[in-house]
């Protein structure tokens, strides 16, 4: 079309000022339910399918229903482009679109933005028949400019009032298209998203959103003096674009799991969702349980019948959970728990991130009860640990879990399309005839495992059962029986942890610190140790994927830096802090772990904010470590 937006920019392109970027992080800020996030997740998909690199974070009030227009009920989404890789959300926001003058302030309480911080504001607010709610307004405006944000205020509502009645259900598409035309993104691959999004809403609705996108972009094409020159990255393969939660989802059904029993938590429930969308059509199951131990137990009994399930859950369920998956691990049966870690304890914080959950995962339970543990750092990760969790519960026969979080859960991000590979699946169920004379637990002494036999397989009855066993399944309460078969079960973790390979470091082999993550810091930390590598500062970083068993090496590792200090979401104390002392100190939940296994001097940075880390945050511990500017 000759007088489309694209050509209408193109012809005014010189009166405008184009600003070029290599990055950017965008913020879209609101009350609940306004669609923040769907506009912020369509322009990071947007972005990604044209070539750029990724990330996003969504911000979500801890209150299911929060007062609007309180700092406390801000939601919301945190948008970072760029022409290379993105790994994390980054440091402060380049610019925010706001709905209202309150919700900025819950993330300027976060230090989320920077003097020169782009800000444009609805000015609804500013005429508002309500005398308290415009002297409110004028006042944040007149403070934002103080703090040296760059406020711009747009008429929103005002301007979606041309196409729909009600603009809180369409605002969300006309800032999708501001920031289309901000950013020069196609509106042709916009449209798509919308469709895509609203496919099986009516054509109504599709066409009045559409209407809204393009009234946005014609909006700032007519009104705002400036734009972003952010160019793409060339990419030689085909990408894929989704959230951590969605990759588990697909990581499940491309693993030959053909049941899911779970029970609704966040931030794990949208993975169930998504995998309810297109599981029965690959001939599997979403059982919505009525508890979480229920939810366990149908998905050991699933197990034990020969095909292995997952279950799907957060902190507050693996608590739950806790007495069951003991039985799993007694029984020997072979069991897939994906945990979406959040903040703790009790309810604690159910919208916001934390990497709290490994004590409770490995130590959870009376006794001694070995399990593996995987920590997948990148949303790609979260697909291929998911098919390598089902391979390692059915061969050690024991419980494997998936330490994602709340971060990778709503994190999106493109990565290269999988291939399907035929090695991901199980295969059927072995009916053959049972050939171990009764041993339903036939351990090898060197390396713990046994054959599994599965109900109706012939001559395979056995019994099942939480108590202390012999190698038949019967309850034995005989010392030397005991010792023994707590033996294999523990040296089945060990055969695994032959297979592995010690962690890569980021940097050179030693120096004068070295930080250890894992988990969805992976992108932080690494930006983190670059940018002070940069610097001149002697420090490297290594990442772990299996917590349990760990990678080997470690102490050799530790040995060859001065300083060895882990960076964490979950809590520890601050040796600065009243009372504490290097004796008493409380470290984080990795520190505690490797200090325990590496007998060496692990120190450790943790925050339980509730936010992801910034690369700036770790750079400042960096600097406080080795005391440098």
């Amino acid at each position: 079309m000759a007088n489309s937006p694209e050509t209408l920019a193109a012809g005014r392109r010189e009166t405008k000022q184009v600003i070029p970027v290599d990055e950017h992080i965008i913020e879209i800020v609101s009350d609940s339910g306004e669609g923040a996030q769907k506009a912020g997740q369509s322009f990071g998909a947007i972005s990604a399918k044209m070539g750029n690199g990724v990330w996003t974070v969504e911000i979500i009030p801890a209150e299911i229903q929060p007062p609007p227009r309180t700092v406390q009920g801000a939601s919301g989404i945190r948008i970072r482009i760029g022409s290379r890789k993105i790994t994390n959300p980054g440091n402060e926001a380049d610019l925010v679109i706001a709905f209202n003058e309150k919700v900025p302030y819950a993330r300027i309480e976060q230090m989320a933005y920077k003097e020169g911080t782009v800000l444009l504001i609805e000015s609804k607010w500013g005429e508002d028949e309500s005398e308290e709610i415009r002297n409110s307004y004028v006042e944040a405006i007149q403070d934002f400019r103080e703090r040296g944000y760059v406020v711009h205020e747009i008429p929103m509502e005002k301007e979606c009032l041309r196409w729909v009645r009600n603009p809180k259900k369409g605002k969300n598409m006309w800032v999708l298209g501001l920031l289309c035309y901000l950013y020069d993104r196609s509106l042709e691959r916009a449209e798509e998203q919308i469709r895509q999004i609203f496919r099986k809403k009516s054509d109504a609705i599709v066409e009045s959103n559409l209407q809204l996108l393009q009234a946005g972009y014609e909006w700032a094409l007519q009104q705002l003096d400036f734009r972003f020159d952010l160019p793409s990255i060339p990419s030689e393969s085909e990408m894929v674009v989704m959230n951590g939660n969605e990759a588990l989802s697909l990581g499940i059904m491309a693993s030959g799991i053909e049941v899911c029993s779970m029970y609704p938590i966040t931030p794990a429930t949208s993975v169930t969702h998504h995998l309810a969308e297109a599981f029965e059509r690959a001939g599997g199951l979403v059982h919505q349980a009525e508890d979480e131990i229920a939810a366990i137990g149908f998905a050991v009994g699933s197990s034990y019948a020969g095909k292995t399930a997952v279950t799907i859950t957060s902190g507050p369920g693996i608590a739950l959970k806790t007495e069951f998956i003991g039985l799993a691990v007694m029984a020997e049966v072979p069991l897939v728990i994906i945990d979406v870690q959040r903040g703790g304890p009790s309810t604690g914080l159910p919208t916001k991130v934390e990497q709290g959950d490994i004590l409770a995962v490995l130590y959870g339970q009376p006794g001694d009860s070995p399990k593996i543990v995987l920590a997948p750092a990148t949303i790609e990760e979260c697909f291929h640990f998911v098919i390598l969790a089902r391979k390692l519960a059915e061969t050690f026969r024991m419980p494997v879990f998936v330490l994602s979080d709340a971060n990778l859960a709503t994190g999106v991000q493109p990565y290269p399309r999988p291939k399907v590979n035929r090695d991901w699946f199980s295969g059927p169920i072995d009916q053959s005839p049972w050939k171990e004379k009764g041993r339903a637990f036939g351990w090898d002494e060197k390396t713990g495992l046994s054959k599994r036999p599965v109900p109706g397989q012939a001559g395979g009855m056995y019994t099942l059962t939480g108590l202390a066993h012999n190698e038949q399944g019967i309850v034995s309460y005989k010392p030397e029986n005991n010792q023994y078969s707590s033996a294999m079960r523990s040296r089945k973790l060990a055969t695994f942890g032959q297979t592995l390979k010690p962690p890569v470091i980021n940097g050179d082999p030693e120096g004068d610190l070295l930080i250890v993550g894992w988990g969805s810091t992976l992108g932080t930390i690494d930006e983190a140790v670059e940018k002070a590598r940069a610097m001149g500062a002697k420090v490297s970083s290594i990442h772990l994927r299996f917590l349990s068993p760990l990678e080997p090496g470690l102490k050799e590792i530790f040995s060859r830096f001065k300083q060895v200090m882990t960076v964490e979401i979950n809590y520890s104390d601050r040796l600065e802090d009243p009372l504490i002392t290097a004796e008493n100190r409380r470290y984080s939940q990795l520190a505690w772990m490797l200090r325990a296994q590496t007998l060496t001097d692990v120190q450790c940075y943790s925050n339980v904010h509730g936010q992801p880390m910034s690369p700036g945050l770790i750079l400042r511990q960096i600097q406080s470590a080795l005391q440098i500017r």
